[in-house]
């Protein structure tokens, strides 16, 4: 969908019936006024759904792209359609859940439809006695992916998309598993 002027839209708001009596018999002033409502059909088109223009499901298919801009949801442009409103819709939540273990699964399975999980490391650790030794040191990550509904892995994106996610100073290994 285009938000050019397209003739067969009629104004909501024709202009020659607002103009004053004086003009309403005139030909000419009825055929200018006809000409500038056939362009602002398309704008005032615009305004009166603007709210829709701001919902990813609604929206134009055109607009997503600037609506992602917005959000900062990282799209590719070779994605179809209902992955890119998808992503759109959900931009906020992962940007919530960013740097998480929860938030790393849920971009994968979004992003490339597969299910993962995170093996996370030793974690933090508390003591009620000073002088307390401290824990083994695990600074990697281990993401376990799956086959989901893309039904292929592909090894590179997968990489690719958990160091673009990940917190920069953790380490992160893929393992990339059969089925279940």
């Amino acid at each position: 969908m285009s938000r050019v002027a397209l003739p067969e839209l009629p104004s909501r708001y024709p202009l020659g019936e607002m103009l004053p009596a004086l003009y309403a018999a005139d030909d000419f002033a009825q055929r200018f006024t006809s000409g500038l409502d056939a362009v602002l059909s398309a704008i005032l088109s615009t305004l009166d759904n603007l709210p829709e223009y701001f919902d990813a499901d609604l929206a134009p298919e055109d607009f997503v792209a600037w609506l992602s801009s917005w959000v900062a949801a990282d799209m590719d442009p070779s994605w179809p359609e209902s992955l890119r409103r998808e992503a759109v819709r959900r931009a906020v939540d992962l940007h919530r859940l960013r740097g998480t273990a929860q938030g790393l699964v849920a971009r994968l399975e979004l992003c490339l439809g597969v299910r993962a999980s995170v093996v996370d490391g030793s974690g933090a650790t508390w003591s009620t006695r000073p002088d307390t030794a401290m824990p083994e040191r695990q600074d990697v990550v281990v993401v376990r992916v799956r086959p989901g509904r893309s039904g292929v892995v592909d090894r590179e994106r997968v990489v690719a998309l958990v160091d673009a996610a990940r917190p920069l100073h953790v380490t992160c290994t893929v393992e990339v598993l059969n089925g279940d």
